[in-house]
């Protein structure tokens, strides 16, 4: 944090429940509340709460054999997943780097969560123009190209489920809003392989994606090339832009063990 900027206020009781989960750590797998309570310099109620709280989202669990709590599930589900996108990001990268390299256009490597798209990675190009990749930014998939290349993948039940919770709302005059457009759109975005976003988040950026697939042929991610509408022309896109984008996802998803 810069000095100029307003502090934070903090939550204590969240900031107090991520402290407790740090202190299973190196060597310690377990810990009774005493410990706990000692630790954390919290009074034996609080840790009780803490712990139950903890305890009901399956952060951590209770050992009834030894009286002391672990990590739960939760924890190493999440533990595992940030693996993954850690191992992800690693093989794509020096990918990502000659893509840029070549067009000399910005690219980003994204994935979905709940949904939303979220930006793990990406390589600035050296433009005086260019979008800057909103790293770990939570973005609405329907109205981007790498949400629509790995919406376009989703099966008929996962699909079905998105339509009747996803909200609609025109970002721009060139948001597609209604359901049977979108859906539409998805089709052509599976059959061509790749998808076009076109000021459909906001004005004046054009987005060209590509799915990314891992060694059992699942979409896991999408390879993304933003850019200035004035650079991204239809005819770069299509002679260009759209087969750079392709040729970079099917390399890393080649470096994932797909085939």
């Amino acid at each position: 944090m810069k000095k100029k900027d307003k502090p934070i206020s903090l939550i204590k009781s969240v900031d107090h429940a991520f402290e407790l989960l740090e202190q299973f750590r190196g060597d310690v797998s377990e810990l009774n509340m005493s410990e706990l309570g000692r630790r954390l310099q919290l009074h034996k109620n609080n840790v009780f709460r803490l712990l139950a709280t903890l305890e009901s989202r399956r952060f951590i669990e209770y050992n009834a054999s030894t009286g002391s709590y672990r990590l739960g599930l939760k924890a190493f589900h999440l533990s595992r997943m940030v693996a993954r996108q850690m191992r992800l990001v690693s093989r794509a990268r020096p990918t990502m780097e000659a893509m840029v390299r070549k067009c000399n256009e910005t690219v980003c490597l994204t994935v979905l969560r709940e949904f939303s798209v979220i930006c793990l990675d990406g390589v600035v190009c050296t433009q005086p123009v260019r979008v800057v990749p909103p790293i770990a930014i939570r973005l609405p998939a329907y109205c981007t190209a790498a949400g629509k290349a790995q919406l376009a993948h989703f099966p008929g039940d996962k699909l079905a489920r998105f339509l009747s919770e996803q909200k609609f709302e025109r970002n721009t005059p060139y948001t597609i809003t209604d359901p049977a457009s979108f859906l539409e759109n998805l089709q052509q975005v599976r059959q061509q392989g790749y998808a076009v976003s076109r000021e459909e988040l906001e004005v004046g950026v054009t987005c060209v994606a590509a799915p990314v697939r891992d060694y059992s042929s699942n979409v896991i991610g999408a390879v993304v090339l933003p850019g200035p509408i004035t650079r991204f022309s239809n005819d770069r896109l299509i002679e260009e832009l759209i087969p750079h984008a392709v040729k970079g996802a099917a390399e890393i998803s080649g470096h994932l063990g797909y085939c």
